[in-house]
């Protein structure tokens, strides 16, 4: 840190961060939670798959998102694991949970129950609100960042008063299509309002302290939704309990773990590393939160929804293969399906292109390729039966990670070796402080 900022007088409960510091096992069991929310909006969809719903999953999704990024950036800025930092976790952690078991009724007020929108806005106040707590404590005594606190807080009051004038909207207006119109649009600019809000401000006070904390928690919440999206698979088929392990039924599984591979060579084999290294190697701080907006926060949430969407459109496919009434080969997947089901693999590999370029600042061609052919394939596979489906988004998905990785031209082995040069590096020096003081 700085000499100026060694002159801030930091609490006894919140302790600053390091340029060197990185991801604590406290932060990956906030990202357990943030996962499970983010894999159970779904339930928007699932229940009722139309492109309303779709939306509204986005949007979701999309306001789960900022509130995750939000804790990202606070650990980014302070230890998240020391002093009363905890505490603020485990009250995040239950508001998150809160909200989570809340979406179903989000949009809808169900009967019997408390009442959905109101919950769900609530637990977002509480959400933000502890973060900007946090910011304030520790920017008491910055002058040039403090008075933008009551500024992001108006954005955080903005934004709920919005989410909460949308859950009274179906009440009020008897025409449904009338009110579900209006209560999206209410949604979108509560979702406008955080996020221009939000990156407006954060070019005047957000500062990446830890360019290696900030690309592994991102890095890191990728990997766990691919992995929970294993998870979700296996459970979503119900081949445990209810349906048979048929021969379809393994062949689709075996395919989806396939594609799930496929897609985490594609982001973790090479561009992950190189665009932590791209933020490493961005000293100047304007230029660092433009990386760390542009490549972390914008990019990786259609990289997340791009998973989730992939995990429900196969999780439809494997309880459909498992059923002993559908054909072999199963059903026509459908319009809306497959656009689900192929438009998610697609998402994200366009999202990793954009990783990429943002990386090596250069077009990694198979990978637009790939995603303009997954575009171009889906309309002809929707009425091909789903296993036949899943069988060509195999094969697509392997031929444009293959590509993209054979046609890299050096600078594969140049990104993994100096990834590999500092993972030595930092295992001697742990290894020397070890000897001297354990």
């Amino acid at each position: 840190m700085g000499s100026s900022d060694r002159s801030i007088r930091w609490s006894r409960g919140v302790r600053p961060g390091a340029p060197g510091t990185r991801t604590t096992r406290l932060e990956l069991f906030y990202d357990l939670v943030f996962v499970f929310a983010f894999l159970s909006v779904t339930s928007l969809t699932a229940t009722a798959p139309t492109p309303v719903n779709l939306y509204r999953c986005l949007l979701v999704l999309a306001l789960l998102w900022w509130c995750w990024t939000g804790f990202a950036r606070l650990g980014n800025g302070v230890r998240a694991d020391q002093g009363v930092l905890p505490l603020v976790g485990f009250l995040t952690i239950a508001a998150t949970f809160l909200l989570v078991v809340s979406i179903p009724g989000a949009f809808v007020d169900r009967p019997g129950g408390l009442p959905g929108p109101l919950v769900f806005a609530g637990c977002y106040f509480v959400i933000r609100g502890v973060q900007l707590a946090v910011f304030a404590r520790v920017d008491r005594e910055d002058p040039a960042r403090r008075r933008y606190l009551l500024v992001r807080l108006a954005l955080v009051l903005a934004a709920t008063t919005l989410l909460v004038v949308a859950g009274t909207v179906p009440q009020r207006l008897a025409d449904r299509p009338t009110a579900t119109a209006v209560q999206l649009a209410l949604w979108t600019v509560a979702l406008l309002v955080e996020y221009v809000g939000g990156v407006t401000l954060g070019r005047s006070w957000w500062v990446v302290v830890s360019a290696g904390h900030w690309a592994e928690r991102h890095a890191l919440m990728v990997l766990i939704a691919l992995g929970e999206t294993i998870i979700a698979l296996g459970l979503g088929a119900k081949f445990f309990t209810d349906l048979p392990l048929t021969g379809p039924v393994a062949a689709a599984a075996v395919l989806g773990i396939a594609i799930a591979a496929m897609l985490w060579w594609a982001y973790f084999d090479t561009v992950a590393f190189a665009l932590e290294q791209a933020l490493h190697h961005a000293r100047d701080p304007v230029a660092r939160f433009r990386l760390a907006r542009d490549g972390y926060t914008f990019l990786h949430l259609p990289m997340i929804a791009g998973v989730i969407f992939f995990a429900l459109g196969l999780k439809d496919l494997l309880a459909e293969a498992a059923d002993p009434s559908s054909p072999s080969w199963g059903v026509p997947l459908g319009g809306f399906w497959i656009t689900v089901f192929y438009g998610g693999v697609g998402l994200y590999l366009l999202s990793v292109c954009g990783c990429a370029y943002l990386a090596f600042r250069s077009v990694r061609w198979p990978l637009l390729l790939g995603v303009l052919v997954l575009a171009g394939v889906a309309p002809l596979a929707a009425p091909l039966p789903e296993l036949v489906t899943l069988v060509l988004l195999a094969v697509l998905v392997l031929a444009v990670v293959a590509a993209e990785t054979l046609s890299e031209d050096g600078r594969r082995r140049q990104v993994r070796q100096l990834a590999l040069a500092e993972q030595y590096a930092a295992e001697e020096e742990q290894s020397r402080w070890r000897r001297d003081h354990l």
